[in-house]
C-alpha cells in the first residue's frame, strides 16, 4: 500500500520508477508473514541516523531468522543513489526490508539464506510543529519475547497495532497509550512515549516489550546534553494524568505533542518545543 507519492523502488539490483511487485504468492514472506523493515527520513537535504535504521533492518532479519544480504554501509550507499533523484526540499521515508523467500520441511521455518531485499522511498511531508494527536487505553497489549518478535521491527507485528489504533478511532481518539502485559504503560500503537512532570521527563523503562527507538534515543541523548536528563522507569497511566506534557518520539514525525489523554488534557509545552528544536538542530548539524 502506498502511503506517499513519487515512489522508488530498489529492487534486484536496480532501482525503478513507482510502486513496482517485489513478492510472489509463494514466498514465505508474503505467505507466513517474515517481513521486517525500518524507517528513516530524508528532510532538508539530510538524512539523520540512516546508519543506524539500516543496521537495526539487519538485526531485525537476523531475529525473525532470515539472513540480512547488504551490509549497513551497502545500504546506506544504496539509499542516497536512490535519494539523488529527490530534491533537497521534498521530505523522503525510506524503508529497506527484507523478507524470507523459501521455507523448509513443512515450510513453516524459513531458510536462511533465501533472503528477498528492496528498499522503497516515498515523498511524504514532514508533520508542522503544531500538528497533534490525541490518546485513549486500548484492551489490546504489547507482547512478550516469549510469544512474540519483539526485538525486531516485523510485520507480523503491526495487526495488533491496528487493532489498538481501529479501537481508539471507535472512541474518537486518535491513538493508543499501550500497556504491557503487567499493565504498565509501554508505548503507543504507532511511536514510544515522554512525558514530562515538573520539569522531569520520563519514558517507560525499555523491558523487552516495544523496541526502544532510534529517534528516541535521540532525544533522551539531546536532552542529557542540554542539561535535561531523561529518567527511564516504570510508569502506570495515573502518572500520564498527572503529566504536565506529553509527546510521541517517532521516525515519521520525530515529536508528536499529545493534547488529550482519555479526558485528561495537556498543553504543547516549553519541553516538547524544545525537544523538536533540538533534534532539527541536531539533524542540520550532522
Amino acid at each position: 500500500m502506498a502511503v506517499g507519492t513519487d515512489i522508488r523502488t530498489y529492487f534486484n539490483g536496480t532501482w525503478h520508477d513507482g510502486d513496482i511487485p517485489i513478492m510472489r504468492a509463494a514466498d514465505h514472506g508474503s505467505w507466513l508473514g517474515t517481513t521486517v523493515f525500518d524507517g528513516a527520513r530524508f528532510f532538508d537535504g539530510v538524512s539523520p541516523d540512516l546508519s543506524a535504521h539500516c543496521d537495526r533492518v539487519n538485526r531485525s532479519a537476523a531475529a525473525l531468522m532470515i539472513t540480512p544480504t547488504v551490509t549497513t554501509d551497502d545500504m546506506v550507499a544504496l539509499v542516497h543513489e536512490g535519494l539523488a533523484s529527490y530534491s533537497k526540499d521534498t521530505a523522503v521515508y525510506i524503508r529497506p526490508m527484507y523478507w524470507a523467500l523459501d521455507g523448509r520441511g513443512t515450510g513453516i521455518v524459513p531458510l536462511p539464506e533465501r533472503t528477498g531485499f528492496a528498499i522503497c522511498l516515498e515523498a511524504i511531508p514532514m508533520a508542522a510543529p503544531e500538528v497533534s494527536t490525541t490518546l485513549t487505553t486500548t484492551r489490546f497489549r504489547r507482547p512478550t519475547l516469549d510469544s512474540a518478535v519483539v526485538n525486531a521491527k516485523a510485520g507480523c507485528l503491526y495487526p495488533n497495532n491496528a487493532r489498538m489504533l481501529t479501537e481508539a478511532a471507535s472512541k474518537g481518539y486518535a491513538n493508543a497509550l499501550v500497556a504491557d502485559a503487567l499493565g504498565n504503560v509501554a508505548e503507543t500503537a504507532s511511536a514510544n512515549i515522554f512525558m514530562v512532570r515538573d520539569g522531569e521527563v520520563l519514558t517507560p523503562v525499555p523491558n523487552g516489550t516495544f523496541l526502544a527507538g532510534i529517534t528516541r534515543a535521540r532525544h533522551i541523548a539531546n536532552l542529557g546534553a542540554d542539561g535535561t536528563p531523561v529518567t527511564e522507569t516504570t510508569l502506570s497511566f495515573e502518572d500520564f494524568r498527572a503529566a504536565d506534557e506529553v509527546f510521541m518520539s517517532g521516525n515519521m514525525s520525530k515529536v508528536t505533542p499529545v493534547t488529550e489523554f482519555d479526558g485528561t488534557h495537556y498543553q504543547i509545552g516549553p519541553v516538547t518545543r524544545r525537544v523538536r528544536q533540538m533534534y532539527w538542530d541536531w539533524a542540520h548539524s550532522t
